[in-house]
Formats: structure tokens, C-alpha cells, sequence
């Protein structure tokens, strides 16, 4: 049988849907508690249905980054374990480099002809095995992250706020980073012009993104614009791709 037979058969999909279907009934089951703790605080139904419109909107952007992300998936590993991890996951570029380096320990290049069944279970296996030690840590963690919290911050809720404001800048810095030294780093490794190319166009994507948020943010600031600011990030995400796309 056809390798990606195998990976597009019934039963990948059957398999592959379960956790998927959990990870769906996870995120009703918060909205819920969320819905309930939010009127034991006092919050009113209106509040409550913009804060849930406004993460809708907010969600559009990255869903759509994801799902695109996913078609590359599905012609290396098949649809049913593209649409599990990235379902769980979300991030392609961790995937991709699990998948590869599953196939590469059995000497296949992922995405070439010469998958087989074994390669497409290693490449299965690492994507998954790489990704319990977040499990873990998050299991185990969780319950001791108020203590740490207190210690850090020493019952200042501003405290608080600032690291977390903090973390999360230094996480887009980081990824911004990546991507905006990546080509300088290549011309210094002499790589070939398709690489570069695609180095240069990250770059520009990054920076065209980062200017057009900023000028999105301003508008939606002087004009009072709140389905601006919901929908920003969306705008920003595909307005950055498809520019990029054309040039």
C-alpha cells in the first residue's frame, strides 16, 4: 500500500480525530467556567459577550496562518496527523523540524519520494514524543505556578503585571529576532539564492506587519475604532502575506 495511503486511511482519521475532539470539548469547558467565574466577579453578559467577540476576531488571524501552515504538513505526513498536531499544537515550524528529523533517523528526507511506512511512523512518533515534556511541565507545574508568582511579584499585582508584560515582549522579540537576522546570517553562510530569497521575504513580511499594526493601532486610537482593534491583527496578518505574496 501507497504510503500516504496509509496516512489519509480511515483509520489515521479516526485516531487523529479523538484527540482533537477532546482538545474541542477542553476549550468548551473553559468558556463555560470562564462564563460562570465571570459572574461570580460581577461582570455583566454584555461585557462578557464583547470579551468573547473580541477573542473571536482576534483568533481569525493565527487560524488562518495555521491552516495554511497545515497544507505543508499534509503532503509529508497526510491530513489526519497534520490536522491532530497543528489542533494541538499550532506551531508548523516545530512539526516540520520533528517530522524531519524522524524520517532522517531511518536516512528518508521528509516530503521526498522515498517516504515509507517506517519513516512516516518515526516522523509520526518524534512530533509526538517531543512534545510531552510540555505536558509534563505544564501538568505538574500548574498547581505551584500562585507561589511562584507570589514570590516574583511579593503580593504586587503591578509587579506582576510587568513581568508578564515583560515575557510576552521578549517572545515576539525573540521571534521578530529570528526572522529579521536569519538572511544576514545566511549571507554569511554563503547559501544558495532560493534560500535567500525566501530569507529576504520573511524579513519584509516582518517588518511590513510590525508597520502596518502600528499605523492600524494609531487609526484605531485617533478615531475611536473598536472593530478596529478586533479585527487589527487579522488585517495585519493577511494584509503582510498576500503584499509579500505579489512582491
Amino acid at each position: 500500500m501507497d504510503v500516504m495511503s496509509i496516512a489519509n486511511s480511515p483509520l489515521m482519521w479516526t485516531a487523529c480525530g479523538i484527540p482533537v475532539l477532546f482538545v474541542i470539548l477542553q476549550a468548551i469547558l473553559f468558556a463555560r467556567g470562564a462564563y460562570t467565574a465571570g459572574k461570580k466577579v460581577g461582570l455583566k453578559d454584555d461585557q462578557m459577550k464583547a470579551a468573547m467577540k473580541s477573542s473571536a476576531v482576534t483568533s481569525i488571524g493565527p487560524s488562518i496562518v495555521v491552516l495554511s501552515s497545515m497544507l505543508s504538513l499534509l503532503i509529508t505526513v497526510g491530513g489526519p496527523v497534520g490536522w491532530m498536531r497543528l489542533s494541538m499544537i499550532g506551531s508548523v515550524m516545530f512539526e516540520s523540524i520533528a517530522a524531519g528529523l524522524g524520517t532522517s533517523a531511518v536516512g528518508v528526507t521528509l516530503g521526498s519520494d522515498a517516504m515509507t511506512e517506517e519513516a512516516l511512523g518515526m516522523a509520526v512518533w518524534t512530533m509526538i514524543l517531543c512534545s510531552v515534556g510540555w505536558v509534563l511541565f505544564a501538568t505538574f507545574s500548574a498547581n505551584k505556578m500562585d507561589k511562584i508568582e507570589n514570590k516574583l511579584s511579593k503580593g504586587n499585582a503591578g509587579t506582576l503585571t510587568v513581568i508578564a508584560s515583560c515575557a510576552i515582549i521578549g517572545v515576539f522579540t525573540a521571534m521578530c529576532a529570528s526572522h529579521l537576522s536569519k538572511p544576514f546570517y545566511y549571507m554569511m553562510q554563503n547559501m544558495d539564492s532560493a534560500t535567500m530569497g525566501s530569507a529576504w521575504k520573511n524579513m519584509f513580511a516582518c517588518i511590513l506587519g510590525a508597520v502596518i499594526m502600528a499605523v492600524l493601532t494609531v487609526i484605531a486610537d485617533r478615531k475611536k475604532l473598536g472593530w478596529l482593534k478586533e479585527w487589527s491583527l487579522t488585517i495585519t496578518i493577511l494584509a503582510a502575506m498576500i503584499i509579500t505574496a505579489i512582491i
